[in-house]
């Protein structure tokens, strides 16, 4: 059987890049709800931007949040040290995000909201558990996935924002240079590498399974 030299053989992805491109293929900027112009656009924009808003709200409204429990929960300096400025962060978006949802009015209402809210629950749930995790390095991942999907979340809201008349603030937490860097350090040794992929890889996937909801809920407004 032929076999690769050490002198030409891949070197295996570091930590921080597989995160990176995790987050690009899996998460909210590969589902093509978040980009399609019947999120925003009349006559249902406005009842779509509403569910984002409040679901969003239902995920990362509340304090504490994803950030917040992984610093209670990462010894690492330098990770802790990351997790501190992400979580001063993301309590400024927790801010923006209530506002919008405020401005925005009430949930839709929309055929099947029961099973769309026992959904939007159980994902919750999925992602407190995550964030909780006794395992080395998973809260951390499930706190940089979110912090790096947030961006591509947040062009939703900013299109929401601009709808409600509401100025954007800079969003200053989603470094991928950084958070690459730090995931490396962090994980130096193969099982915590392997725990913060794998919370972060949960992450995207209730992420993504958000999109998927909203997108039958507002084809369920449609169809009614």
């Amino acid at each position: 059987m032929a076999s690769a030299s050490l002198g030409t053989a891949a070197a295996p992805a570091r930590p921080g890049a597989t995160l990176l491109a995790c987050v690009a293929a899996e998460g909210s900027a590969a589902h093509p709800w978040p980009r399609s112009p019947a999120l925003a656009a009349p006559p249902e924009g406005s009842r779509n931007l509403a569910d984002l808003l409040h679901f969003l709200c239902i995920l990362h409204g509340r304090y504490p949040g994803v950030v917040d429990h992984a610093a209670d929960r990462t010894v690492d300096r330098g990770a802790r040290a990351w997790l501190a400025e992400a979580a001063y962060a993301f309590a400024g978006e927790r801010a923006y995000l209530a506002r919008l949802a405020v401005a925005a009015g009430p949930l839709p209402s929309t055929p099947g909201a029961g099973d769309s809210d026992a959904a939007v629950l159980g994902q919750r749930h999925a992602i407190e558990m995550l964030a909780c995790s006794e395992r080395n390095g998973c809260a951390l991942g499930a706190a940089m996935a979110v912090v790096l999907d947030w961006a591509a979340i947040r062009r939703a809201l900013d299109a929401a924002a601009h709808r409600l008349g509401i100025e954007p603030p800079a969003y200053r937490a989603a470094d991928p240079a950084l958070v690459a860097s730090v995931a490396d350090a962090f994980a130096a040794a193969p099982p915590a590498g392997r725990a913060l992929l794998f919370g972060a890889q949960q992450i995207l996937v209730q992420h993504y399974g958000l999109w998927d909801l909203l997108e039958t809920r507002s084809q369920a407004r449609a169809a009614a």
